[in-house]
């Protein structure tokens, strides 16, 4: 009897954990049915995908969207239309929107304004505060959340915990992994006397690497009193890798592509304001400290934080100019470069941006290319060489740090559960994005 699939994709270099293989993967509604030899069998739709490489659906576990709140510089259609056109399955957005995301109120009032405008699948935090500390067990259990996010250090929006009182109150509620941007706010309101008017150089010398060491050593001993197991948010420096390779029991870390691939204090000199984040761009010792952590199997997942503003503000004199760039649409381009260029494996992008997310925040049917999983699926180009320009970026800013700049490797399809999202450039359907469901 000849096997009957809705999609069938015709021998495509399948990257798996273990290594690449040249199969077939046959998918039957949202699932995938069957990888192997299936030349034989019949489909709705074919695609021939020889010469393309097939990735588990990636995922980006950091991105902010600004919705509701902010709305010339991204919403929910916008970020994940950007998403899907650069091959990103799955995203989980962050909760400093306006009003944030910290009540159960706001929370399904944002998946109202998602419902029906998420070109892919989608995860929202929820924002820890001294105000919901004791509420935060319940959230983080509310369908369709990743967990609960913690700014120890203010950086974009008003959510902040850094009293020790309130530390302990948020760490020991609840039980799932809390994501956490580790900057020591203390030190940060110390050292902000060290700005210069009008030098974005100066932003790492306030925001220094002190800074950053200080929050991850104080999250770790407070998370280790309540058994809490905790994710660091874009981690930056050698200091905190150190630290954090000697807490592996306890805490799981990411890092982003800007800080793999931009360096200080070239960046400020080439970029100026819009080479501005929290944590910053830090000189070339951090960023081989950060590709040595990715060599050696220490880093667990890649995020892009992508966190738009518009150029107008990002024109603004520093430090008047806010903190953020785009991201999510240039996280695998840029990774594809740096895999041409023998910085990693594609085995090993695979599992910073599909299985490392989904284990971090324990996804269902997502991040692994096998039988009964959801079919998402990302189609890479591996020797397509293209320049990366503003006029390509969907978010509503309408630019990206890396403007100019020609990469080797472009996604060229996104399937999500099964479906044809995106192929060569161009958006197919309608927005279908579903919440992204997680383990209890």
């Amino acid at each position: 009897m000849t096997k009957s699939f809705s999609l069938l994709l015709h021998g495509g270099q399948c990257v798996f954990p273990e290594g690449i293989k040249t199969l077939d993967i046959g998918i039957k509604g949202e699932k995938i049915a069957e990888i192997g030899n299936l030349r034989d069998a019949s489909a709705e739709r074919v695609w021939d995908v020889s010469g393309l490489h097939l990735l588990p659906g990636l995922i980006d576990p950091q991105v902010h969207f600004r919705d509701p709140g902010f709305p010339l510089k991204e919403d929910f259609e916008s970020g994940t239309r950007g998403a899907v056109l650069g091959g990103i399955t799955s995203v989980f957005e962050m909760p400093n929107t306006l009003p944030p995301t910290v009540s159960k109120e706001a929370y399904e009032k944002k998946w109202e304004r998602a419902r029906g405008k998420i070109w892919c699948d989608l995860g929202l935090f929820v924002g820890a505060t001294p105000d919901n500390a004791e509420q935060l067990a319940e959230l983080e259990r509310l369908p369709g959340c990743p967990g609960v996010k913690m700014f120890m250090g203010k950086s974009t929006g008003n959510l902040l915990v850094h009293e020790e009182k309130d530390l302990h109150r948020v760490l020991s509620s609840g039980s799932r992994r809390i994501a956490v941007h580790a900057e020591d706010e203390e030190r940060l309101l110390a050292r902000r006397k060290l700005v210069r008017a009008g030098d974005p150089s100066s932003h790492p010398l306030w925001r220094d690497e002190e800074s950053a060491f200080r929050a991850t050593h104080r999250l770790l001993k407070i998370s280790r009193e309540y058994r809490r197991p905790v994710h660091v948010l874009h981690i930056t420096t050698e200091e905190e890798i150190e630290l954090l390779r000697n807490n592996r029991e306890l805490a799981t870390f990411e890092c982003t592509p800007q800080h793999l691939t931009l360096t200080a204090p070239e960046c400020y000199r080439d970029l100026g304001t819009f080479a501005q984040m929290n944590p910053p761009i830090r000189e070339k010792r951090h960023k081989q400290a950060l590709w040595q952590a990715v060599t050696d199997g220490l880093t667990d997942a890649l995020g892009s934080d992508h966190a738009p503003h518009t150029i107008e503000e990002k024109r603004q004199p520093y430090p008047e100019s806010p903190a953020g760039m785009t991201g999510v649409q240039t996280l695998l381009p840029i990774m594809l470069d740096h895999v041409n260029k023998g910085m990693l494996s594609l085995q090993r992008l695979v599992s910073l941006c599909a299985t490392g997310p989904a284990t971090i925040y324990g996804l269902k049917n997502k991040g692994f290319l096998r039988q009964n999983v959801d079919a998402d699926i990302t189609v890479i180009d591996l020797k397509k060489s293209q320049e990366i320009q503003n006029d390509q970026i969907a978010s509503k800013c309408g630019w990206t740090p890396f403007n100019g700049q020609r990469v080797t490797g472009w996604p060229v399809g996104t399937i999500i559960r099964g479906s044809i999202v995106m192929r060569e450039g161009q958006l197919m359907g309608e927005p279908s994005g579903l919440p992204v469901e997680f383990s209890p």
